[in-house]
């Protein structure tokens, strides 16, 4: 019948050994990648809006947390700006949610003004639809 190989067996149940052999990343790194990344997000959309103010203060956080200059959005979606604006509001959300886990005040206040600035821009696109 079945015999279970023994060398194989012993090796896999080794659990100390062998993690040291590559590389952690400590918390406070992962929530920079992952806060980079939502911003990255957010960036693309915003250069999508045509909203290059916006853009350069979250291109200059995405920097200082990568330590590069990011890629800029070169292509269109052809979404319309009233979906543009929503996708943007929930990529601030991450971005803030993220952003006060990491305890970073400057990207948490930069994502609440641009949640703020894209549910008024909802409101606005509302109000003229009902007109």
């Amino acid at each position: 019948m079945y015999e279970p190989n023994r060398k194989t067996a012993a090796t896999v149940h080794r659990m100390g050994r062998g993690h040291a052999d590559y590389p952690h990343r400590s918390r406070a790194e992962e929530l920079d990648i992952q806060l980079a990344g939502h911003l990255s997000a957010l960036l693309a959309v915003t250069d999508e809006l045509g909203l290059d103010a916006d853009a350069e203060q979250i291109a200059a956080h995405v920097a200082r947390l990568r330590g590069t200059p990011p890629a800029r959005h070169a292509g269109l979606s052809g979404e319309h700006t009233p979906e543009l604006h929503r996708r943007a509001h929930d990529l601030a959300a991450r971005v803030l949610l993220v952003a006060a886990s990491r305890a970073d005040t400057g990207v948490a206040i930069l994502a609440a003004e641009q949640m703020d600035a894209h549910t008024a821009a909802l409101a606005a696109t509302d109000l003229a639809g009902a007109h």
